[in-house]
């Protein structure tokens, strides 16, 4: 029901309050009798107000809410990669830092350890991010977690054990991004 409604049947019971007494005994109402009706009636039009204020404040502030949510939300998608990204700037760093030093003077052992360091760095970076890398050599075979690339023999694993890793696949927060790209093995073929 809304307020102003609430006001009109207060305002109709207040009114009808102040007809009865006028309609018993001699045909008038007591001046006391009808100032306490009055002050009644003003007091329950000044709750209604109060209370149809509240109302209207309410209904802003959950509209507010509504906004700065959604606000919050569109600021989450546009900038929720921001950590993400500056903690790989130094990875891209070491990659740039390489490349100029490669181009000067080759040297292959040098650029293998830089190379290795910027691996091992960007290593770090997904795991702080909970991205676990699939690495499953000598593992049983996992449709989930593995995509079969092909089958070789081999009669010393069992069937179905994961001989090489062409590709690593990767999970994050466990959910899969990439499967494993892998060679299985099975029986040799007797005959």
């Amino acid at each position: 029901m809304s307020a102003q409604n609430e006001n009109e049947r207060l305002g109709e019971a207040a009114a009808s309050e102040a007809e009865v007494p006028a309609q018993e005994g001699d045909g008038e109402a007591a001046p006391g009798e009808i100032e306490r009706l009055r002050e009644e009636l003003e007091a329950a039009r000044k709750q209604a107000e109060q209370t149809w204020n509240q109302l209207v404040r309410a209904q802003a502030d959950l509209e507010n809410l509504r906004k700065r949510s959604e606000r919050d939300v569109a600021q989450a998608h546009k900038y929720g990669l921001e950590k993400f990204i500056s903690e790989l700037l130094p990875v891209v760093d070491s990659l740039e830092l390489g490349l100029g030093h490669a181009t000067e003077h080759v040297d292959a052992q040098k650029l293998r350890e830089g190379m290795d360091l910027t691996l091992k760095m960007l290593g770090q970076v997904l795991q702080k991010f909970n991205v676990e890398e699939i690495d499953p050599v000598g593992e049983p075979f996992d449709p989930e977690l593995h995509q079969a690339m092909s089958i070789q023999e081999n009669a010393e694993l069992e069937p179905n054990t994961v001989l090489t890793v062409v590709q690593k696949g990767y999970r994050l927060n466990d959910r899969l991004l990439r499967p494993a790209m892998v060679i299985v093995s099975k029986r040799p073929d007797s005959g």
